[in-house]
């Protein structure tokens, strides 16, 4: 078991070459405890990329909550939460029960996966497309996450799939796009 602590892995952690169980210890701003005078404090946006990165590469996230001398949570660690609460009330299962995907992420996003389903979370909204390589014919829909409506797309000759996205983000800090795959049979065995 590996705990890196306020640092980000780019990928799944390893020790001597073999990828391990881990989990990224982490704050809400500079300080384990509390700290009355604190400004460096994460942002929204910095809140959910760095649980999203955690997951896609393999980890777990624990984020230290410093309670004030009174044993009350300050109102920017209030704050913080809240983000979380309202992101995960309406992308959890992008997180929850996921873990690295075995496709490689687009341009300025990330992938989970459970099973048969690839979650793509987008950090730089692109204009109108995103290509997702290596799904090709294995994709039989898509959708936000957030809301449930369906994306549309096509295969393109080289197997790379095209998403065509709305030209506005949609109100989500970080929009996440469900890619529902066909089950791929192997010895009569559904994976």
């Amino acid at each position: 078991f590996h705990t890196p602590e306020q640092v980000q892995p780019r990928e799944w952690v390893t020790v001597d070459g073999q990828p391990v169980v881990w989990e990224s210890c982490q704050t809400f701003s500079g300080s384990w405890g509390y700290h009355r005078d604190e400004v460096a404090w994460k942002s929204p946006g910095q809140l959910i990329r760095m649980l999203i990165n955690t997951v896609a590469s393999g980890g777990n996230l624990l984020m230290n909550v410093g309670p004030t001398g009174t044993g009350e949570l300050d109102d920017r660690v209030v704050d913080a939460l809240t983000v979380y609460q309202n992101w995960v009330s309406r992308n959890g299962e992008a997180v929850y029960g996921c873990t690295a995907s075995e496709f490689a992420p687009p341009l300025d996003c990330r992938l989970t996966q459970n099973g048969n389903i690839v979650f793509v979370h987008i950090f730089a909204f692109p204009f109108r497309h995103l290509y997702v390589d290596g799904i090709g014919g294995r994709l039989e829909y898509a959708e936000f996450l957030h809301d449930a409506s369906e994306i549309p797309f096509a295969v393109e000759d080289s197997g790379v799939v095209q998403l065509q996205l709305p030209v506005i983000q949609p109100n989500v800090e970080v929009p996440v796009i469900k890619l529902y795959l066909k089950k791929v049979f192997v010895e009569n065995r559904a994976l």
